[in-house]
């Protein structure tokens, strides 16, 4: 198997079966595991870059005022997207979570449209169409926005936007967004700590190893996508991405059984759908764009 298809694979395998890690921290407060990921998750990304003998990047990057800017918002970004999903997999809104991430590659697209000028086939409007109908479809069934879908699907939909401005290596832009997160992360704990309340809760060592471990389940996955990213055309990427919430939606479903009735059923059809619409028509035209290109260079097809 190609290295990059492995690594693609694994990381989106990882995130599919995430709940099940998350939602074994429930009993310790969203905002402390927040912190906990943040710290960690730095903590796993100093090694890598002390490894790879690449922090110099890192300072280099941060010696620009715009890019250090544009890093804040994007550590903003991310850490609410961290914080929502920690919250819904320890309230039993996997499906939700799911949802969020079936929409964001439209999200994706839909922004864009209306921050980068970009333009979209009929087809595509088509699949943006039929997303926004099965959210108001569901808002209707469930009597609200699926907020936590579209927090999720927003915030990493701008989260990205922002990554197309950054002009840094994956692995430098995570580290200093991470940074960013550390000190409010770490004021944060020792507050928590101070007040008597804990930064863990009650004395358990294996919480306490879980939560050191978050910042494993967070950063290689990362690792991972980034090596993936450099190896594989980003169409391939764009139809493999869409594993991790469909193990997220077999999880919320068959594992923790959330509620999918028939009104939900027709929400997430509309959705699947549109995902489907979507996804054809990209690799269509990703494979289109590699014909023309093979034929330009004499290459046979196939």
């Amino acid at each position: 198997m190609n290295k990059g298809l492995a690594y693609a694979l694994c990381a989106y395998t990882i995130w599919g079966f995430s709940p099940v890690f998350w939602k074994g921290l429930s009993s310790v407060p969203s905002l402390n595991v927040l912190g906990h990921r943040a710290l960690w998750t730095f903590v796993m990304l100093v090694v890598v870059h002390l490894a790879r003998n690449s922090w110099r990047d890192v300072i280099a990057a941060m010696s620009s005022p715009r890019t250090v800017a544009l890093e804040v918002v994007a550590a903003a970004l991310l850490g609410t997207n961290w914080l929502t999903w920690v919250w819904a997999m320890n309230t039993d809104r996997v499906l939700e979570g799911s949802l969020g991430y079936f929409i964001n590659p439209l999200v994706s697209v839909f922004l864009g449209v209306v921050f980068l000028g970009e333009s979209l086939r009929r087809v595509q409007w088509v699949a943006i169409g039929l997303a926004a109908m099965g959210v108001v479809w569901l808002t209707v069934d469930i009597g609200s926005l699926p907020w936590v879908s579209l927090v999720l699907g927003f915030t990493f939909g701008f989260y990205g936007l922002l990554k197309k401005k950054i002009d840094s290596p994956p692995l430098v832009s995570t580290a200093m967004e991470v940074l960013v997160m550390i000190l409010p992360a770490l004021v944060f704990l020792a507050v928590r700590t101070t007040d008597g309340v804990g930064a863990v809760g009650p004395s358990n060592p294996a919480m306490v190893a879980m939560l050191i471990a978050s910042g494993v389940v967070t950063g290689i996955p990362l690792l991972l996508f980034a090596g993936a990213a450099r190896r594989i055309p980003l169409s391939l990427i764009g139809i493999i991405q869409y594993l991790a919430p469909t193990l997220n939606f077999l999880l919320g479903v068959v594992v923790y059984g959330e509620l999918f009735d028939r009104g939900r059923l027709v929400g997430f059809a509309l959705i699947w759908t549109a995902v489907a619409v979507f996804a054809i028509d990209g690799w269509g035209s990703a494979h289109k764009s590699w014909y023309r290109r093979s034929s330009h260079l004499g290459a046979a097809p196939g």
